[in-house]
């Protein structure tokens, strides 16, 4: 048995891993001493909103990209925990598609219920990690922020819990220098309100875009031009959105595009992705991957292929995620503990070719929400996991992919069933576009409509 394991990052990824030891501990098992460091003073991880951009109260580079007045673009149902319901932590059910606090309550809410802080050493930046073969075990240098001091300890296992969506990538284009207006990563997007009253170019073609874009739009965006690289999302979009191609140019305030069309704007977000980034590992331990959803070097998508007591969580190009997270932390779980034994490297690395080859024949949204699903699945079924209808999970999936192509305005107020209670969603009592108040208490207070 291990004694001692590091938790790098106490957001979703980091509290289902120290979630699943805390329920193996709570069934009898014996489990190695836990140490979570979170650089940030809460947690909650990318949920832990700050309207800071660029450097934290220490110096230290902000880790949120949260942004006010985010609603949930995806149903909760599909990330929902299966073992702390929705109607559980609320004492009711709730609409599909709740904001930023609501989430974030509902994250912490689990996390407070298992006294998971006991675990953690908040405001304690992860500076550097090596793995000593001697030894066979990690040495994790650390700074604790507040008491301004730097200290090291050893570890036998590491899990990295920090995520991938952190590390902005920026393209550059000609004239940007010369440009006039406000120019900004997704990153460091803070307030729709900014915009009220102004062109805004959005550069990508993802979440990302989609959302800022309609964010825009709905708190007064005078336009929004969207530009793509490859193909647009090809939404119903309402007057006022347009998607072009790819941004080739800045002549000061004009925007130039791949079409030969142009653009007065004002100001320009970038939602062009963020880079897997993980500058505290030593290089033998660091992945080097794209947002893929099955990233190479990771057994399982956790485990390192040349050191499996290095796993990551949470690197997958993500349709599911809580749940998904949870997941991967009940098997990494597992293996410490001795439950599940990883297979030699020949058929590691066999079975990372095959879900790499099935990741790379994959031809559309919903094939790729299928090859997730069964991902999790592969995962799921080896351990004791709360029980949840994953079949399920894939039918709501899609049909949000459907209603978002019906209704890009309107997806948000439709309603869905719990795969793990059955609970019939209720319709949120105003529709989102005019639903101005981001507010756990505003998002709760009126008696919603029963779909």
């Amino acid at each position: 048995m291990p004694s001692r394991i590091a938790v790098i990052g106490a957001g979703p990824c980091g509290l289902s891993q120290l979630h699943a030891f805390a329920q193996a501990r709570l069934t009898g098992a014996d489990i190695p001493e836990l140490v979570c460091f979170e650089k940030q003073a809460d947690w909650g991880g990318l949920w832990n909103y700050t309207w800071r951009t660029g450097l934290d109260e220490h110096g230290e580079p902000v880790h949120g990209s949260m942004y006010r007045y985010l609603w949930s673009n995806g149903p909760k149902e599909c990330l929902e925990f299966a073992d702390y319901s929705f109607d559980e932590h609320f004492g009711q059910p709730i609409p599909s598609f709740p904001p930023r606090e609501v989430l974030y309550d509902y994250i912490v809410g689990r996390a407070k219920k298992g006294n998971l802080e006991r675990y953690i050493r908040f405001s304690t930046v992860v500076r550097y990690v090596d793995y000593v073969e001697a030894s066979d075990t990690f040495t994790v240098r650390v700074k604790d922020l507040q008491g301004d001091r730097e200290y090291t300890e050893e570890f036998d296992y590491v899990i990295v819990c920090t995520g991938h969506f952190s590390v902005p990538k920026l393209p550059v284009f000609a004239g940007i220098e010369q440009f006039p207006g406000r120019l900004l990563h997704s990153h460091d997007f803070r307030d729709a309100r900014e915009f009220a009253g102004k062109d805004l170019l959005v550069v990508g073609s993802s979440y990302s875009a989609e959302d800022i874009a309609l964010q825009t739009y709905k708190y007064g965006a005078k336009s929004v031009t969207i530009s793509y690289r490859t193909a647009p999302m090809g939404f119903d979009w309402p007057e006022g959105i347009k998607e072009v191609p790819l941004l080739t140019h800045l002549d000061g305030p004009t925007a130039h595009f791949k079409d030969g069309s142009q653009q007065l704007v004002d100001a320009i977000v970038f939602c062009v992705g963020y880079q897997h980034h993980f500058p505290f590992l030593a290089d033998s331990l660091r992945l080097k991957a794209q947002n893929r959803l099955y990233p190479g070097a990771l057994y399982k998508g956790i485990f390192w292929e040349t050191n499996p007591k290095l796993m990551y969580l949470g690197m997958q190009d993500q349709f599911y995620t809580f749940s998904m997270f949870d997941v991967q932390a009940w098997y990494a779980r597992d293996v410490v503990l001795g439950r599940i034994e990883l297979p030699n490297e020949t058929a590691i690395a066999h079975d990372m070719a095959l879900w790499q080859q099935r990741e790379a024949a994959l031809q559309d949204a919903f094939e790729q929400i299928d090859f997730q699903k069964d991902y999790i699945v592969d995962l799921a079924q080896l351990v004791d996991y709360a029980p949840c209808d994953w079949e399920m999970t894939t039918d709501l999936f899609k049909a949000w992919e459907h209603d978002k192509e019906h209704s890009i305005l309107g997806y948000r107020d439709k309603s869905f069933v719990s795969p793990c209670t059955g609970t019939k969603a209720p319709i949120h009592h105003t529709p989102w576009l005019e639903a101005m108040d981001d507010s756990m208490a505003g998002f709760l207070d009126k008696q919603p409509i029963q779909a």
